[in-house]
């Protein structure tokens, strides 16, 4: 679960749940060894249990504040990625219209690389174990890119379309490098490591406070309903790995766009210069 986790969903929750377990054994060990050849007056016994009841209500409240804090945290990195992906669609898709204002070769070879620059990107968040060679070849991409973009800067001088060209192109450059810092980011490890450790002292609180089969009982379905949340929490936090990654529909339905919309579709209303009569 922490920074550079690579546990399995499954993996994340069995050994959440198999901490709580442990703990809360160790727990009811140390009750049964404290209370064992002691006697206390009903008195005594009532004020304690009351005593152990305020601190394992405490712990367990504090507890569900460091889980909502640690879930809100990647999830809320999770929408960014979403949103990312919606942003960069509509930054390609804009730099492909802005390419049809130059001339040929530059309008055609620069159609032709975001078409291929728009797959490449989705195989990359797509993509299963190891994604280096959509990594490189996305950088190369990005080169080739952008020498076409310095290339054709006679051709966008002539139409007065500078501006436009490089602030589109340099924004879809820039939502790369935004994706790319995305995807690297994971719950911290001090964090994911503090609520571990909590996650065993309130086990162990949980096993001291906690008697009888009724008890037991509900103990272990409050360590599984904690450990369904950190396995959840765990897939979250594996951007490039995990099963809840963000959906890449929007480039999906940009590369479908793009197919469709060759750089002829944009000359149909093209019509010769009428010279004038000699």
């Amino acid at each position: 679960m922490g920074a550079q986790s690579d546990f399995s969903i499954l993996a994340s929750g069995i050994g959440t749940l198999a901490l709580m377990l442990v703990a809360a054994a160790l727990g009811w060990w140390l009750r049964k060894l404290q209370t064992r050849g002691k006697r206390h007056s009903a008195t005594e016994s009532g004020e304690s249990v009351a005593q152990e009841g305020y601190l394992l209500g405490s712990a367990l409240g504090l507890l569900g504040l460091l889980l909502a804090f640690s879930f809100g945290m990647v999830l809320s990195r999770y929408e960014a990625r979403r949103e990312l992906v919606v942003k960069e669609a509509n930054a390609i898709g804009t730099a492909y219209l802005r390419a049809q204002l130059l001339d040929d070769p530059f309008r055609t070879r620069l159609s032709n690389l975001l078409v291929d620059y728009t797959q490449n990107r989705i195989q990359l968040a797509e993509a299963a174990g190891d994604t280096s060679a959509y990594a490189a070849r996305n950088d190369r991409m990005l080169t080739d890119i952008w020498a076409n973009v310095s290339a054709a800067r006679e051709s966008a001088l002539a139409h007065g379309t500078t501006t436009a060209l490089l602030v589109a192109f340099n924004e879809m450059i820039d939502l790369e490098a935004e994706r790319k810092t995305a995807w690297g980011l994971r719950l911290p490890r001090e964090v994911a490591l503090l609520l571990l450790l909590y996650l065993a002292i309130t086990g162990v609180l949980v096993g001291h406070q906690v008697d009888g089969p009724r008890g037991r009982r509900a103990a272990f379905v409050l360590s599984i309903s904690i450990a369904l949340s950190i396995a959840v929490m765990a897939d979250l936090n594996r951007p490039q790995s995990g099963n809840a990654r963000e959906s890449q529909a929007p480039m999906e339905m940009l590369l479908k766009s793009l197919r469709e919309q060759p750089p002829a579709v944009f000359d149909r209303f093209n019509s010769p210069v009428a010279r004038p009569a000699r």
